[in-house]
């Protein structure tokens, strides 16, 4: 058996966000969310991708999102790369979902809890070693909450060192599930007695996918190489250039040449305007474009997504 990595979006949306992941979803989030706890036992899932109606690969690229029997909504992001200001952007997109679960007629009562869940392929907090952070309102010298209503929620995976034989509770055995399944031959006994992650792993076994979706796994898998491989580049360069011009403006060239080169790898030639647009964007603006250039079908999404920004 070879499986596929749940840390590519496609994966990680067919496992955990597909019409068949309910249960999956529950076990995952009962132990990274709820400390283990069977606190879930129903949720909807919110625009679930549905594997066989793919029509091009934009159509993979979602978090996952619920809505859980407690009433509060969760989403789930796999963060494979890290962006510079990688945080704000976190704030943001939770503030804007938890308001946008309004329309002009209703009233605040009707706003629910909201969790964000970031599940990051890198170090975030590097003076702890705790692997999963949970972050809310609460009063600066005293242990009093300001309402339960924003939760901001990390994994780290660098700092899951655990052996196969080491795993105890189900979120040891969920998170080296997303850390190790491609490193796995056969599903292991401490896994395949989780029902819910002996399913997970069935839905990644290659030999269940059809070549459309073997197609875009592995053209997320190259995508992701490259774009590693092109970050880390462009930061060298930029340090080496910013030599004779100041470190942030060399910094700031070389992730404008890895941008460009991305993006005509994905969509060929540009014109003159394009590149000149993107050469305009600010350091932080490229920053998310380097990230939002796997949700662009298009040339003219990428048009659009500039105009916006």
């Amino acid at each position: 058996m070879t499986f596929i990595s749940p840390k590519t979006d496609f994966a990680f949306k067919k496992i955990f966000g597909s019409v068949h992941s309910q249960k999956i979803l529950i076990s995952f989030l009962n132990a990274i969310v709820y400390n283990n706890q069977n606190v879930i036992q129903s949720l909807k899932i919110i625009n679930p991708y549905n594997p066989g109606v793919t029509n091009n690969i934009k159509d993979t690229y979602f978090d996952v999102k619920a809505l859980l029997d407690n009433n509060s909504t969760v989403v789930i992001k796999m963060q494979a790369l890290k962006i510079d200001d990688f945080e704000k952007p976190q704030i943001y997109n939770l503030a804007k979902a938890y308001g946008n679960q309004l329309d002009k007629t209703q009233g605040y009562m009707m706003l629910q809890p909201f969790i964000a869940l970031t599940i990051a392929d890198f170090v975030l907090f590097e003076d702890i070693d705790k692997m999963i952070t949970k972050f809310r309102f609460k009063e600066e010298k005293e242990s009093i909450y300001y309402e339960d209503e924003l939760t901001l929620m990390f994994v780290e995976l660098p700092k899951f060192n655990k052996k196969l034989l080491e795993l105890e509770s189900l979120s040891d055995k969920w998170i080296y599930f997303i850390k190790s399944a491609p490193n796995l031959e056969v599903i292991p006994e401490s896994l395949e007695e989780v029902s819910e992650i002996e399913a997970a792993l069935k839905i990644a076994n290659r030999a269940n996918l059809n070549n459309k979706e073997l197609e875009e796994v592995e053209q997320q898998e190259k995508l992701m190489r490259d774009q590693q491989g092109q970050i880390s580049f462009a930061r060298n360069e930029g340090r080496e250039e910013g030599i004779g011009i100041g470190r942030e403006q060399g910094i700031g060239i070389g992730v404008v040449k890895q941008i460009l080169r991305q993006v005509r790898r994905k969509f060929g030639e540009i014109s003159p305007e394009v590149q000149t647009q993107i050469e305009k964007l600010s350091l932080e603006k490229l920053d998310i474009l380097g990230e939002e250039i796997f949700d662009l079908a298009t040339i003219a999404d990428l048009e659009n997504w500039l105009a916006n920004n």
